[in-house]
């Protein structure tokens, strides 16, 4: 279960009004590939609206499962001929553009973007305008980049076009930047030297509520001009989201430290030389953190319905980011860990660091033995077989295993024959089996995080190609200091049983 694709109650209640003339309304979305907009579009095609979006580049959209049922029309957001084309008979107007990575300019482009959107909206009568802002306090000094969401958001309240300016915090979902903070420092570090932020109240809301709010704005009275603040139902301090986390991730919690001497500047350093997060998007990630960030008033709650299931507590959003729907499931293949943390499939517009961290080692061999042959091989693996590669570096493997208490390699296989799902090869186990294509196994040797490794063979012109990939999850800073510890052996494991599976199956061959 996901954290975006799933029912919510949300879509009967917000299905698209018809037009006077039965037609459905149409909706233009602005950021269409960014995070937010990426996961809306499906959803407002769902309840019925045309969508239209306006993107730099069409051809990103191919890689989007919607991409082949909206219209489209290509421009820039700061482009006011190219807003004013877009925004031609359309009832509602999505804004979700910001420039967070954009440098130092970006109060200025944001300036830009939301002038001529404001313009065009207001020149095309559109019906209802859409904003997802920054939630923020009253009376406070706020970061550049807080500051200019509060900008954005008061020029588009002063376009003339109905305007409804939804205030959100940190969003909890996988791809989420102040999610992937969290995910990335908590699983990282096992103590948290950390600014005094990590003390302020924050109340965090999860994507798939911003998505139900977002929805229901569309449906809101035209005479609406207003912003409102959304939040989740907990009020929370960073560091208890931290560990808050910690908890679903199966961590262990972490003592956070709170110092007088971190600034802005160094905390976001810190970020990206402990995370794979850019400073770029760290630094106003963490600017944004020196308020406390909470939700003033209700207000909401007369424009737009709650979800029927409530709005989402912050433990339950982060098991739903984690790909998980109870605290107490676990991924149990492959499949489910690759998509661990990623509501909805990942959008090809998430950036690289979202998503759990995965340390992968691929080998590609071609060899002139069939691809049955090389198969036979394949399926022959492990027990008296042995694993194709050092027997001296897989024994110690073993003894190690043995040594914390794991299976090490003493359980052989069950059959010389043939494997199937469920089987046992020494301390590895049978995941999943295509006869004559692939076999993928997960390991049941003791190691801080989860492992698999798969075979392919496949026809590649008169012979073969072997293709062999293992995938490693790793679990807090243990995982990770795993994984560099084993990484000068895998140059001899996994490139030797490459070299020898591909021999030996054209050895069977003759």
């Amino acid at each position: 279960m996901d954290d975006v694709s799933a029912p919510t109650g949300s879509e009967p209640a917000f299905a698209a009004r018809p037009r006077a003339d039965g037609s459905p309304p149409r909706a233009l979305v602005l950021g269409a590939t960014g995070y937010i907009g990426g996961r809306l579009v499906p959803r407002l095609l769902n309840a019925g609206y045309v969508v239209r979006v306006l993107v730099r580049d069409p051809a990103r959209l191919s890689a989007f499962t919607w991409g082949g049922g909206v219209e489209v029309e290509a421009g820039d957001a700061r482009d006011a001929e190219a807003v004013a084309r877009a925004a031609a008979d359309v009832d509602v107007l999505y804004y979700l553009v910001h420039s967070m990575s954009a440098g130092s300019s970006f109060e200025k482009t944001d300036r830009q973007a939301a002038t001529a959107v404001a313009h065009a909206a207001a020149a095309a009568s559109v019906g209802r305008l859409v904003y997802l802002g920054g939630l923020h306090p009253e009376r406070a000094t706020l970061s550049p980049h807080l500051r200019s969401r509060v900008e954005v958001g008061q020029v588009l309240l002063d376009s003339g076009a109905p305007t409804l300016v939804l205030q959100a915090g940190v969003v909890i979902g996988s791809g989420s930047a102040s999610f992937e903070m969290v995910r990335h420092l908590t699983e990282v570090l096992p103590y948290m030297p950390a600014p005094r932020w990590v003390r302020n109240r924050i109340q965090p809301i999860a994507v798939r509520d911003v998505l139900h709010y977002l929805l229901g704005a569309a449906r809101v009275d035209g005479d609406v001009n207003r912003a409102v603040d959304i939040g989740g139902p907990d009020v929370l301090r960073y560091g208890q989201m931290m560990n808050g986390y910690a908890v679903e991730a199966g961590l262990r919690q972490r003592p956070i430290a709170a110092l007088p001497v971190l600034t802005p500047r160094l905390a976001s350093l810190w970020v990206s030389l402990v995370t794979p997060i850019p400073a770029s998007i760290a630094r106003p990630l963490v600017e944004s953190l020196q308020n406390e960030c909470v939700v003033k008033d209700r207000a909401v709650d007369e424009l737009i319905p709650l979800p029927v299931d409530g709005l989402t507590p912050y433990r339950r959003a982060v098991r739903l980011a984690l790909g998980r729907v109870e605290a107490d499931e676990v991924e149990t293949s492959w499949q489910d860990a690759e998509v661990l943390g990623v509501p909805s499939d990942p959008l090809p517009s998430d950036p690289d660091w979202a998503g759990r961290t995965a340390f992968t080692d691929s080998r590609t061999a071609h060899t002139s033995a069939s691809p049955e042959a090389l198969w036979r091989v394949i399926q022959g693996i492990g027990g008296e077989n042995g694993w194709y590669s050092s027997p001296l570096l897989w024994a110690v493997r073993g003894w190690m295993d043995r040594a914390v208490g794991g299976i090490g390699l003493a359980r052989g296989r069950r059959s010389r024959a043939r494997l199937a799902v469920g089987d046992a090869l020494d301390f590895w186990r049978v995941e999943a089996i295509e006869p004559g294509r692939m076999l993928r196994l997960r390991a049941e040797m003791k190691v801080p995080g989860l492992a698999w490794l798969e075979l392919r063979a496949s026809p590649d012109g008169d012979g073969s190609r072997y293709d062999q990939r293992a995938v490693y999850f790793p679990k807090g800073l243990a995982g990770r200091l795993y994984w560099l510890a084993v990484l000068p052996f895998h140059g001899f494991i996994f490139a030797g049983m490459a070299t020898r599976i591909t021999a030996a199956a054209e050895l069977d061959a003759v």
